[in-house]
């Protein structure tokens, strides 16, 4: 019972902080890094900004999970589903985070397309649903929004709006959806060296730098590490490629929290093992 009480403590002393119902992985930036690029985006990578989603030339899929520093009643699952067509690139992305006294859950459907050569845009729109035990659900329906300049073939830039226009839970509007904004850069120096940094503002909340860079340093092995700055949590992760899978190891650590473990796998339905 005290270990509950702990938990649903944690969990709601973020809830605002955090500002999205189903939350990021605490390793965020690993997921999306390749968010500002063009050799190495992936199916996750629209789930930081959807223009990101208009690069992906394969259907793809994904999934991610993670015990956040290490409770069962903390993890985090999330789908990502990636569907090129001619008439744009489509998207589902669904998580789910917490336990059986509490949890939030996130459906959203994602478009996104090139406008020319220089720029590509995206669109999301998310159902939100939040449990607590003996308390009953609430939901809400948000949006998000982004774009990706290509400065140069190597160079990259973007911005991206989360819930731009507010919004609440149930019907008494207690709990309000926080909006964030994020700018970003990329530059991909090879096409097996990338780093990547991202300015973050969430409504009430300081300023955030998400920074991280990726080496492929053999065709099947790449390995990913970065920061963010608010609070001081790093990860480090490797990736192994196998013909149109890649799988990948995360650990990330919280100097107060601890450690978080993560693990993720990527299917590429071309035979080529893209990025």
């Amino acid at each position: 019972m005290k270990r509950t009480c702990l938990i649903l403590s944690l969990i709601c002393s973020n809830l605002y902080i955090n500002g999205q119902t189903v939350r990021r992985p605490v390793a965020a930036i690993y997921t999306a890094l390749g968010v500002y690029s063009i050799n190495h985006a992936d199916v996750f990578s629209y789930t930081n900004n959807q223009a990101s989603l208009a690069q992906l030339k394969n259907a793809s899929a994904g999934v991610y999970g993670e015990r956040r520093f290490l409770l069962d009643e903390l993890s985090l699952y999330q789908l990502a589903v990636a569907l090129p067509t001619k008439s744009g690139n489509f998207g589902v992305k669904a998580g789910y985070f917490g336990f059986i006294d509490y949890n939030e859950s996130q459906i959203g459907l994602a478009y996104a397309r090139k406008l020319g050569t220089k720029i590509d845009v995206g669109v999301q729109f998310n159902y939100n649903g939040i449990q607590i035990s003996s308390y009953g659900n609430s939901s809400a329906i948000n949006f998000e929004i982004g774009a990706v300049l290509h400065l140069t073939e190597k160079l990259h830039t973007g911005v991206h709006a989360y819930n731009p226009v507010g919004g609440t839970f149930g019907k008494n509007q207690e709990e309000k959806l926080a909006s964030v904004y994020s700018v970003g850069l990329g530059y991909e120096a090879s096409q097996n060296f990338f780093i990547s940094a991202e300015i973050e503002k969430e409504e009430s909340q300081p300023v955030n730098v998400n920074a991280g860079m990726q080496y492929k340093f053999l065709p099947q092995f790449m390995a990913r590490v970065g920061i963010a700055t608010n609070t001081s949590n790093i990860y480090a992760g490797v990736g192994l490629f196998l013909k149109s899978f890649r799988l990948d190891v995360v650990a990330s650590y919280h100097p107060q929290l601890g450690v978080t473990p993560g693990i993720m796998l990527v299917y590429n339905s071309s035979k080529k093992n893209n990025e």
